[in-house]
């Protein structure tokens, strides 16, 4: 990493700000009325000037700590996580400095003279320089090199089916603990797999505790009540309000919820013969935090129509999606930099083993990293990582300024990326694409029923329950970490209705087993949003724009549908997301077209739990 050069450029950033910093006190007090009719124009151009400047550094700096970051992801060793809290720090000291706060809240307080557009980037600059204010230099520091030491944790943990003592004897990947539960029908061998999966939590829960601190930290210097209360400022809403939205997502949902939990324990019992429980137990579920029932459908299996496919084809026909709908191909670079497959066997290489797309440097230097595999769940989440490529790459333009090449906000990422995923698992597509042969029918029934499961129902209640509530608990509430794991199944148990299979005492830390809670904190919320809003979106394609039934909608081919996707895609975050969501589906961000999505599912299986016992409460 060059380091050096880094220091350079935010010296001289400092230097250009402090002279602007004077330029503009001198023109505060004009000692003309022609100097005062003067002092508006010069302070547009004082805005232009440190906006046009600051973005060409942020640009450079941001991007030496991106590629610093993704050595350390790709291969973790010592040295890449000590160039990742090098690049993680300069990166802290540009967007936090005072001198840009000061600057950005001095422009501010003069919106007349700000135009809506350079209002918009000022705020995401300050939201940015909440992350690391300079204010608080120590601590921006610690929280750097906490932040890179909990990765590298999460990044090269060893997990283990087998121990003697503290040897492992049997070594497994996340991807091998995975195959365990979606494949073993033998409940011992599932409970170890799951109890395998929760051992990483101990490791993290001492950093995770010191990342509370910290994160608080710089939050409140910039005046927000807690991280938490930060995260949520990016969308121009309170907890409170937030909370509330998520409150009514289940409240609307509650219902269908209600019906699909209870017919999954009734199925679930009879799979491993077992007496029907009151709540789900948490090993009976292939996912490891039961956010998504998968493999509970019997005849919806894709996975054997994968079996003569590789894991390149894979991702090639998730290009190959977007292009058919008018986007470009994937940049060379792309295909030449990214790691989208697991590591060898034999490697000694560690990787973050857990999905992610990379906007590099904001001008077209886009990546994924991916540990993809020929089946069914990585082709559909293979088309979501190039949902979120794309959503970089019709934002990376010129028309957009540098501060507002982001979603229109982050539910929007992902939300483009489900809707992919959605369209890429309807058989139309699945046929088109020689998925499906064409003597094999579908049972539309048993297809959206696992629809419901996989993808939505229960994931909404996890996102917008478990997982939101705790992190809320966490940070507002600074919730003791002698309460993290009753809290937490307190959580599960309420929302979710699940279950740990053994007792869970505070010697463990079962929310720090989920990545996003140690790497991408206080947002889990976007995931409930981004589920909501895809299928609104869906909802759009299929009935206005390709007139088709949402149940068995083609984009593939529709230059309608990506003309649709790139009008909502290329805006960035040039717009308030509310009015993006008006203007693209005609109302507010709204559950009912998911509610009518699955009104089939709703009536079908109140008749089949008519006479069973249902409810966890």
């Amino acid at each position: 990493m060059r380091r050096p050069q880094m220091v350079l450029a935010f010296i001289a950033l400092i230097l250009l700000i402090s002279l602007q910093a004077s330029s503009r006190a001198g023109a505060a007090s004009p000692a003309s009325p022609a100097a005062e009719a003067s002092h508006p124009a010069q302070s547009a151009a004082d805005l232009r000037q440190f906006l046009d400047f600051y973005a060409s550094l942020y640009v450079g700096v941001r991007y030496e700590a991106q590629k610093a970051e993704w050595g350390a992801s790709t291969d973790v060793t010592d040295e890449h996580v000590g160039e990742r809290i090098a690049g993680g720090k300069a990166l802290a000291a540009l967007v936090g400095s005072p001198a840009v706060i000061t600057r950005s809240r001095e422009f501010l307080k003069h919106p007349e003279q700000v135009s809506v557009i350079d209002g918009r980037q000022l705020q995401k600059i300050l939201l940015e320089a909440a992350e690391a204010p300079g204010t608080v230099p120590g601590i921006v520091a610690q929280r750097v090199e906490a932040e890179a030491k909990q990765s590298s944790i999460l990044d090269s943990f060893q997990f283990c089916l087998e121990r003697k003592g503290d040897q492992c004897l049997k070594p497994v990947t996340a991807n091998d603990l995975d195959d365990i539960l979606n494949e073993s029908t033998d409940l011992a061998a599932r409970l170890a797999a799951w109890e395998a999966s929760k051992e990483i939590g101990p490791a993290l829960k001492p950093g995770l505790v010191e990342l509370r601190g910290l994160r608080n930290a710089v939050a409140k210097e910039m005046g927000y009540r807690s991280f938490f209360d930060l995260q949520v400022a990016d969308y121009d809403m309170s907890v409170d309000e937030m909370m509330e939205m998520l409150a009514g997502f289940m409240r609307d949902m509650g219902p269908l919820y209600r019906e699909v939990h209870c017919w999954t324990k009734y199925e679930l019992a009879n799979k491993y013969h077992q007496p029907v429980p009151k709540m789900i137990p948490a090993h009976w579920i292939n996912n490891r935090w039961a956010q998504n029932w998968t493999g509970i459908v019997e005849g919806v299996d894709l996975d054997p129509y994968f079996k003569d496919k590789t894991a390149e084809w894979i991702v090639q026909s998730g290009e190959a999606f977007y292009v058919s709908m008018g986007f470009p191909p994937l940049p060379e670079s792309f295909w030449k930099l990214s790691d989208l497959y697991p590591v060898p066997e034999g490697s000694k290489r560690k990787k973050n083993t857990h999905a992610s797309a990379w906007d590099m440097n904001l001008e077209g230097d886009v990546r994924s990293l991916m540990s993809v595999q020929p089946n069914s769940r990585w082709f559909s989440t293979a088309h979501h990582e190039l949902g979120h490529i794309y959503y970089y790459l019709s934002y990376d333009r010129p028309g957009v300024p540098i501060f507002l090449r982001e979603g229109a906000n982050r539910a929007f990422h992902e939300g483009i990326g489900d809707l992919i995923a959605i369209a890429a698992g309807q058989e139309p597509y699945l046929r088109a694409v020689g998925i499906l042969p064409p003597g094999v029918k579908i049972d539309q029934k048993k297809w959206l029923l696992n629809q419901a499961l996989e993808e939505a129902v229960p994931f909404i209640f996890w996102s917008a329950g478990t997982i939101s509530s705790w992190e809320r608990d966490l940070y507002e509430n600074n919730l003791p970490p002698e309460e993290f794991n009753q809290r937490w199944w307190n959580y599960v148990a309420k929302f979710q209705g699940v279950v740990p299979p053994v007792p869970r005492g505070e010697q463990y830390c079962d929310p720090a087993t989920k990545t996003h809670i140690n790497d991408d904190p206080a947002q889990y919320y976007d995931y409930a949003m981004a589920t909501v809003l895809k299928y609104q979106l869906h909802d759009k394609i299929c009935r206005d724009i390709l007139k088709q039934e949402p149940h068995s909608c083609n984009y593939y081919g529709s230059k309608a549908a990506g003309d649709f996707l790139k009008g909502i895609l290329r805006q960035g975050a040039m717009k308030p997301w509310r009015e993006l969501v008006r203007e693209a589906t005609g109302s507010d961000l709204s559950t009912k077209a998911m509610a009518a999505y699955f009104q089939p599912v709703l009536e079908d299986l109140k008749k089949q739990n008519a006479s069973r016992q249902c409810g966890w409460e």
